[in-house]
């Protein structure tokens, strides 16, 4: 696979304009991130007043996937089973989801939503969706669709982890042991 960043002779592109652009990139990424983690803060609340983003995350997964095991429901969302298992104990415990003998395997259980998670994940998603007509409502449907393509593609390369094969190096130091870089932090 190429990469089309990398400039080839007949199309230099120099190294800055580069830099520049996957700069704006970060920080509109890093701007979105911020943005999602608090809308999924206040869908979550929607649900259950007690309830934190990251359950509000599981049902979603869980309504998308049908029943599904709880290794598999970690596997999903990268995270380890411990925290899986307390929040779906939260989840049961306020009678969105219940567990039920797998049927391919009768010592694992699968999880699903009981009726009650169904309507309340209905109402929240049907208003999250009536958002997002209501903010990209004048773009014309190609840009839209460009849109979903291209957040597709980026979470396709991301797969299971944005930061795994990132290895952090340590920032060039002057003789005065200072660091010489620019100063300048992420947003994320």
């Amino acid at each position: 696979m190429s990469n089309p960043l990398q400039s080839t002779p007949d199309q230099a592109v120099p190294g800055d304009a580069v830099d520049d652009a996957l700069q704006q990139v970060e920080h509109q990424l890093s701007l979105l991130w911020r943005r999602a983690r608090s809308i999924s803060h206040q869908l979550s609340r929607q649900v259950h007043p007690d309830m934190e983003p990251a359950a509000y995350g599981l049902l979603t997964v869980i309504r998308r996937e049908g029943p599904i095991r709880l290794t598999d429901l970690a596997t999903c969302i990268g995270v380890g089973k411990p925290s899986v298992s307390r929040q779906i104990a939260f989840l049961e415990s306020i009678g969105l989801v219940y567990k039920e003998a797998d049927p391919q395997d009768g010592r694992a259980q699968s999880i699903r939503l009981t009726d009650k998670g169904e309507d309340k994940m209905h109402q929240v998603q049907d208003a999250r969706r009536q958002v997002f007509r209501e903010r990209l409502g004048e773009w014309p449907l190609e840009d839209v669709q460009t849109l979903a393509d291209y957040m597709g593609r980026l979470n396709a390369i991301y797969g299971d982890g944005v930061l795994k094969d990132v290895t952090l190096r340590e920032p060039d130091t002057a003789d005065s042991g200072k660091p010489t870089d620019s100063g300048e932090s992420s947003d994320a």
